[in-house]
């Protein structure tokens, strides 16, 4: 639970738990001294007590003894009255002298506190004192009589018992203080016992809620940053399939998550990059590629068109040379045909038809050679695609498959119409070849942020991943027909490069059919086609 919490919670916490044990400490120790100070106070209070009940002990005995001088009385119990007025003052300023002793005794008896220790409790002097005070009262009514000596032996006998009773009350005094500190003794010693008890108690309780902060911080902080930086430590490193695994639900969970997305978003952008640089590269090599045969193109096209025509013509001219003998042959039943005849006219057509076939190639080859910069007009797409789809509808080879055209919307571009019609014919016409009958080939027109978007979906054969790796490198050719000459897609990618559009190809495997996307800007690319024609001249 305490787990989950935020590290500002967690922090206030421990600062709590810092105070609790300082003020379990401080509690200790402060009553322990207090109740040390309230004991020492007690008895330094109380032994004021001992020397004024001393006195109260002495003066009393020493007016008893006044009392029992034999000159206190006169010889034989017959007292004059000199002897009478003597003696009555000497008892007077003894009785005088034990009140006042007494009283001391009594006000420091009374101002004394009645809180804290056993030792302060003075309850056994108090009623000590009233009694001697009753006692006191007692005496002085009996020695104000005027005649109390010579009334013998019967009021000096009573006083005699008084002042008895009042010495055995004062002798009493010391003794109770004296068992107050027996008492407090004990008890101290228990108290004692107690608040040791109690300190070591709260240090031990002290010590174990420190230690278990000491283990929820190295759980709640200290664990987890040695998580984060071991982590960071690992993805700093290259790993960075790592993810720092963090179940706190707090501060350092929230970095954690902060730490695994960034190395997630920085992994896609790592693999987008690579794959940016790859198809990059890519291009660039095939770029270079197509720029070597249109350099090529111009030399070897013009070498070899000339030797190419007029080996067809060549052919052809001997072939009418013998038109009368190769009819002549065609006229004679099965039986009586030259044999001869038949072969030299099936290989003199051959010659013919492969040379103008590399006829064709070179004038395609020159052809290439000229792709470049051109007049570029405002051309409705999806009209130049109609015109498309009407001329490859008609030929007989694809009248068993169907040509689908999707578009919502006029789409305009600047474009070189010619070329953007050869791209969308050799597209079409690609994908009507890898129908068998019955297939169907959709042509989808939208424009999404100034650009227009071509879609072109077959349901035929599909390509391989060899095949998409290589679909637009010059002589590169899968034909079912073996009829291709491999440079269709490359002139469809340059004239896509040069109006600074982009084409990509897939295919979920043979069988599967394909799609060729490729994008136009509606507005000339004059940036991208440069870089193009740099690439070229290089």
């Amino acid at each position: 639970m305490l787990s989950r919490w935020p590290i500002r919670y967690k922090l206030i916490f421990g600062v709590t738990m810092l105070l609790l044990i300082v003020a379990l400490l401080s509690l200790t120790s402060f009553r322990g001294v207090y109740s040390f100070r309230e004991l020492a106070k007690s008895i330094k209070e109380q032994s004021a007590h001992l020397p004024l009940a001393a006195e109260v002990t002495q003066k009393t005995s020493e007016l008893r003894g006044t009392l029992r001088r034999p000159d206190s009385i006169g010889l034989h119990g017959i007292a004059t009255e000199i002897d009478s007025l003597i003696t009555r003052e000497e008892f007077r300023t003894g009785f005088l002298a034990v009140e006042a002793a007494l009283k001391t005794y009594k006000d420091q008896l009374f101002g004394s506190r009645m809180v804290g220790p056993r030792i302060a409790d003075n309850r056994r002097e108090r009623e000590t004192v009233g009694e001697m005070e009753l006692l006191l009262a007692k005496i002085d009514n009996t020695y104000q009589q005027s005649n109390w000596v010579l009334d013998f032996p019967r009021t000096v006998n009573q006083l005699d018992e008084q002042l008895e009773g009042l010495t055995q009350l004062a002798s009493r005094l010391p003794g109770y203080l004296a068992k107050r500190m027996d008492e407090v003794a004990v008890e101290a010693r228990s108290q004692y016992r107690t608040w040791i008890a109690l300190t070591w108690g709260a240090a031990g309780t002290a010590i174990g809620i420190l230690l278990l902060l000491v283990k929820n911080y190295y759980a709640w902080i200290f664990r987890p940053l040695r998580v984060l930086i071991h982590g960071s430590r690992r993805v700093a490193q290259g790993d960075f399939q790592h993810r720092i695994k963090l179940n706190s639900q707090d501060e350092m969970s929230e970095l954690a998550g902060a730490m695994n997305a960034m190395t997630s978003r920085f992994e896609e952008i790592r693999d987008d990059l690579d794959r940016q640089v790859d198809e990059r590269t890519r291009q660039i090599i095939r770029s270079e590629q197509l720029a070597s045969v249109g350099f090529l193109a111009a030399g070897v096209a013009h070498e070899i068109n000339n030797p190419l025509a007029s080996i067809a013509w060549a052919a052809e001219s001997l072939e009418l040379r013998m038109h009368d003998i190769i009819q002549h042959n065609d006229d004679l039943p099965d039986g009586e045909q030259n044999d001869e005849i038949v072969v030299l006219r099936k290989y003199l057509r051959r010659i013919q038809d492969e040379a103008f076939r590399c006829k064709g190639i070179t004038e395609r080859l020159l052809d290439y050679s000229r792709l470049g910069d051109s007049e570029r007009t405002r051309t409705d797409l999806g009209e130049l695609v109609e015109g498309v789809i009407e001329m490859v509808r008609d030929l007989g080879r694809y009248r068993e498959k169907q040509i689908v055209f999707e578009s919502n919307k006029p789409v305009f571009a600047a474009v070189n119409p010619q070329e953007i019609k050869q791209v969308v014919l050799n597209l079409i016409t690609n994908g009507l070849d890898s129908l068998e009958p019955g297939g169907q080939v959709t042509i989808h027109l939208s424009k999404s942020a100034e650009r227009a978007q071509f879609v072109i979906t077959d349901t035929g054969c599909g390509m391989t991943e060899d095949v998409l790796d290589n679909l637009f490198e010059p002589f590169f050719t899968r034909r079912r027909d073996g009829q291709g000459t491999g440079l269709g897609m490359s002139i469809t990618y340059r004239i896509i490069s040069e109006h600074g559009g982009n084409i990509e190809a897939d295919s979920d495997g043979p069988g599967c059919g394909s799609t060729i996307s490729f994008e136009l800007p509606l507005v000339k690319n004059e940036q991208k086609s440069n870089e193009f024609q740099i690439q070229k001249s290089a």
